[in-house]
């Protein structure tokens, strides 16, 4: 009985979505009222037979662009105009716009690498599952362990590999370690050294910008670093970190301990990868864009309107 009515439910679902007959149309074919049908539809869409995506018109800045790619030597850049002030819906829109520049670059037996953060998960959340043949995701930087697991790489990673029928390789180590030591024994370890050496191959990454700035720090937030410590960054000249490397006004990856102890791919192995798309956007974030960019530390920027003048406001001040 209740296969002939997910049957109905389904078939119902098809002649309204997918054949376009409105819901009288529907009605008279299976000789019930047309609250009936609306009511079929509901469950329709309750029962996980339906999936609504809206695909909100992404308007991009191309004056914006042009600057940018000139100013800095991008080969790619994608600036999201009239970006929302609620800093949650700004995400989504340039996770958007980054699921775009990802899927454009997908193709069979493709690497992908994968960093963490809001903006990572806003990409991953934003690919439709479409399958790549022989695609391989893997992780670029160690997990986060605890706070909101949807952020962590080891989720990200699973969750983008499902979506396309990937393999997946992950880091068994944590993003921070108390000790250069065991971190360095962590990035040698057989497994881990091999997903590294993995990701060294990617031929496009998915990354975000960090802060030091303890209102923006997402290691702050996973517990990883305390107010005081990122405070000791900020005077040692850190403005930004990329997949756990933290860097310098010019884009200076620094001699840290911090630095030395973390599980990730290497700063020149990331800056080898063919197309690093970082997504990042509002303005309390354009010291650390514009570093990373004067580093050479990306080549596909992902941003908004306002955090793009910032940039360039900051590049023409220079």
């Amino acid at each position: 009985m209740e296969e002939e009515r997910l049957d109905l439910l389904a078939q119902v679902a098809i002649w309204y979505y997918e054949e376009g007959l409105n819901q009288s149309d529907i009605a008279e074919r299976i000789n019930k009222s047309r609250s009936m049908v609306s009511r079929l539809l509901d469950h329709a869409r309750e029962a996980g037979l339906v999936e609504v995506r809206v695909r909100y018109p992404l308007r991009t800045d191309e004056g914006l662009e042009r600057q940018l790619r000139q100013a800095f030597g991008l080969a790619e850049v994608h600036v999201l105009a009239n970006p929302p002030e609620d800093y949650q819906l700004l995400l989504r829109r340039l996770g958007e716009l980054g699921a775009r520049c990802l899927q454009a670059a997908l193709h069979p037996g493709v690497i992908i690498g994968l960093s963490w953060g809001t903006a990572v998960y806003a990409v991953v959340s934003a690919v439709p599952a479409a399958l790549v043949p022989e695609a391989t995701v893997v992780q670029l930087i160690g997990a986060i362990g605890h706070g909101d697991p949807m952020i962590d790489g080891t989720e990200l990673g699973r969750w983008l590999a499902q979506k396309l029928g990937a393999s997946f390789r992950f880091l068994s180590a944590p993003l921070l370690v108390e000790d250069e030591a065991v971190a360095k024994a962590l990035r040698n370890e057989r497994i881990n050294k091999e997903t590294l050496e993995i990701g060294a191959q990617a031929e496009v990454a998915i990354i975000g910008i960090g802060s030091p700035e303890p209102e923006y720090s997402s290691l702050l937030r996973a517990g990883y670093l305390s107010r005081s410590e990122l405070q000791a960054l900020m005077a040692a000249g850190v403005v930004g970190d990329l997949v756990a490397h933290q860097f310098d006004e010019q884009g200076r990856v620094l001699d840290l301990p911090v630095n030395r102890r973390a599980v990730a791919l290497d700063a020149e192995s990331i800056r080898r990868i063919p197309k690093v798309v970082a997504v990042s956007g509002g303005v309390p974030k354009a010291k650390a864009i514009a570093a990373a960019l004067r580093g050479g530390l990306v080549n596909c920027l992902v941003t908004d309107a306002r955090a793009a003048q910032a940039v360039l406001q900051l590049h023409r001040e220079r």
